[in-house]
């Protein structure tokens, strides 16, 4: 297994992985007037396709391939997970009506769900615990790169080869990626079995008892999973400015994409990298930083609501909600697989990321969009504005977690598995 000798070479092929992952993922979203006008979808239906299908999905077997990473071949696991949703991306450029997309858009994120918990237990293996949380922030770059890319790809390859086409592209690509990963060795099965992951049933039990027994851990996880709330008012920021603050439709949502990028690209980079280098002299490590974040950041987030349009805080706020959430994913996954044995870290992740798709992606989009017709069914003209800062409220509420997690254990100055450099 030499290649494990070459750590930054690794972080930056699963970088690449990660964003060809957001690409495939969000290549609907890309394509969304030409594919519902060619397939004949309705608003409900392509709303089904890109929520529930997905995040149901995607949160169910994250938690499964998770624990196949624990206890065989990480790297197959990655690898099959690739070669899986590759065939089906191309498998979605075939697909002749809402039945048939829905299949494939299931296999997709079956797929993808196969990459971030073996990548995440993968990199904190290769890196000292000290530089986890940079090795995880620039990994989760590849969401605002990806999510970027699918529509820069959308608009540019996508007008020659057409929606179609540009799957089968995609689709072609992975599958090259995926057989070069299935070569890479990471073999589990060659450990004893007390250092690997244990069956999946046993191992879900023995990750629950970790929530329920570690303090940290479960303050963190619930923390997290508040944060995400951020993405509920990024999925209705557009619907927000145009609706009740009367701003141009087209002229939003290419100032909203710009800024996703950018500010979600450097949210993931500076919040990995500055929790590892302040996390020994902040209270708390690297809990006390996402605390700091969320107290400098979260202000900005509700001044958003209020703010004239265009001015500098305006913008600020708009930059402070795509900023913070990728900015607590180095620091928090850090901590999380720090306090966590080898043989769990891969479930642990894909247990936090069924939270998350489950409760702040799902379950609080849901919420946010029955609460606000209900509102200005009643009259409200700013049945939006409420709500939404609510959720602002509950991203500022998990600073309270953090805290109580910032008071127990810190991640071990060396976890099993962790290779010095």
């Amino acid at each position: 297994m030499r290649w494990k000798q070459h750590p930054g070479a690794v972080l930056i092929v699963l970088l690449v992985i990660h964003v060809i992952a957001h690409i495939d993922r969000n290549m609907l979203l890309g394509f969304s007037p030409q594919i519902t006008a060619d397939l004949a979808l309705s608003n409900a239906q392509y709303g089904f396709l890109a929520g529930a299908v997905w995040v149901l999905s995607f949160g169910f077997m994250a938690v499964f391939l998770g624990s196949l990473a624990d206890r065989f071949s990480r790297t197959r696991v990655i690898a099959a997970g690739i070669l899986v949703w590759s065939v089906c991306t191309a498998a979605s450029g075939a697909a002749q009506d809402f039945g048939h997309l829905v299949v494939a858009r299931l296999l997709v994120a079956s797929g993808e769900a196969a990459l971030v918990p073996a990548a995440v237990s993968l990199l904190v293996e290769l890196f000292k615990v000290q530089r986890s949380g940079t090795a995880v922030g620039v990994f989760f770059m590849g969401i605002p790169l990806g999510l970027g890319l699918a529509f820069v790809l959308a608009g540019t390859v996508g007008s020659t080869l057409g929606w179609r086409g540009t799957f089968y592209v995609l689709g072609a690509i992975g599958v090259i990626i995926g057989l070069v990963a299935l070569l890479l060795e990471d073999d589990r099965g060659e450990q004893p079995e007390a250092q690997r992951g244990a069956p999946f049933g046993q191992q879900l039990r023995n990750v629950l008892g970790l929530l329920r027994g570690n303090m940290t851990v479960r303050n963190t996880v619930i923390g997290f999973v508040l944060v995400h709330m951020a993405f509920v008012g990024v999925a209705f920021a557009q619907l927000w400015l145009v609706r009740e603050r009367g701003l141009d439709a087209a002229a939003m949502a290419q100032r909203i994409g710009m800024v996703g990028i950018a500010a979600g690209m450097l949210g993931a980079l500076v919040g990995g990298v500055l929790s590892d280098r302040l996390a020994k002299r902040l209270p708390g490590g690297h809990a006390g930083f996402v605390v700091l974040l969320i107290v400098l950041l979260g202000p900005l987030m509700v001044a958003y609501r209020f703010a004239e349009p265009g001015s500098v805080l305006f913008y600020l706020g708009m930059c402070a909600g795509f900023f913070l959430p990728l900015a607590t994913y180095g620091p928090s996954l850090a901590l999380i697989q720090g306090l966590t044995p080898d043989a769990m870290r891969s479930t642990i992740t894909g247990v936090t990321m069924l939270l998350i798709n489950v409760f702040a992606i799902a379950i609080g989009n849901l919420v946010v969009g029955g609460i606000s017709d209900r509102m200005a069914a009643a009259g409200s003209g700013h049945a939006l504005t409420y709500v939404l800062l609510a959720t602002d409220l509950l991203v500022i509420a998990g600073a309270l977690f953090y805290a109580l997690a910032a008071r127990g254990p810190r991640a071990a100055a060396a976890p099993t598995g962790v290779m010095a450099h």
